[in-house]
């Protein structure tokens, strides 16, 4: 499967293009966002990789003017810069969120499979673009409906108190991020 996903940001001026590749072998998510962060536009570009049952292995983020993350991850919670130094400040950390990113939401729902009324509280590790500094948190997904073209998850974020409910389709993928992404293009 390949698919690609534009979505706006609703409060401030922004773009993403996403090109998601699933294969049997694993997943490739490549990601390029024009944005205004604080006054500032920026250019990024990501990529993150997961073997085929969507645990990450792989996360790149760029500036396209300058400076880079390349973290590899064993898919059990240990994690590496790409020159083998670990990052024990990550330990347990299945999961990535991009900031500026709802496809990173994806991760945990595919990786969980949750029935409507399950949650699961994990550790994620937080890239914050454009700053490029990555930071353990603690996130839950709640699933409220599924159904064969889509599902309802809650996202509470443990360490600020936000929430919000992301209607997402049969691939798991953000539709709507209330008040901060919308998607405005989805092709095959």
């Amino acid at each position: 499967m390949q698919r690609e996903i534009i979505w706006e940001f609703v409060p401030w001026p922004g773009i993403e293009h996403l090109r998601l590749t699933v294969r049997d072998d694993g997943v490739v998510a490549d990601g390029l966002v024009v944005g205004v962060d604080e006054g500032a536009a920026f250019r990024a570009r990501y990529e993150v990789r997961c073997d085929a049952a969507w645990r990450v292995r792989e996360v790149r983020a760029a500036l396209l003017d300058g400076g880079e993350i390349h973290l590899m991850a064993d898919g059990t919670g240990h994690w590496t810069t790409a020159d083998g130094e670990p990052r024990p400040d990550l330990a347990g950390c299945l999961d990535v969120d991009i900031r500026v990113t709802p496809f990173t939401n994806t991760l945990p729902i595919r990786r969980l499979g949750l029935r409507p009324g399950e949650s699961a509280e994990l550790a994620v590790a937080y890239v914050a673009l454009p700053a490029l500094d990555v930071t353990p948190v603690r996130q839950r997904y709640t699933c409220l409906a599924a159904e064969p073209d889509g599902g309802l998850y809650r996202y509470e974020s443990l360490t600020t108190g936000f929430r919000a409910d992301l209607p997402v389709d049969a691939d798991g993928l953000v539709l709507d991020y209330p008040g901060i992404f919308r998607r405005v293009w989805s092709g095959e």
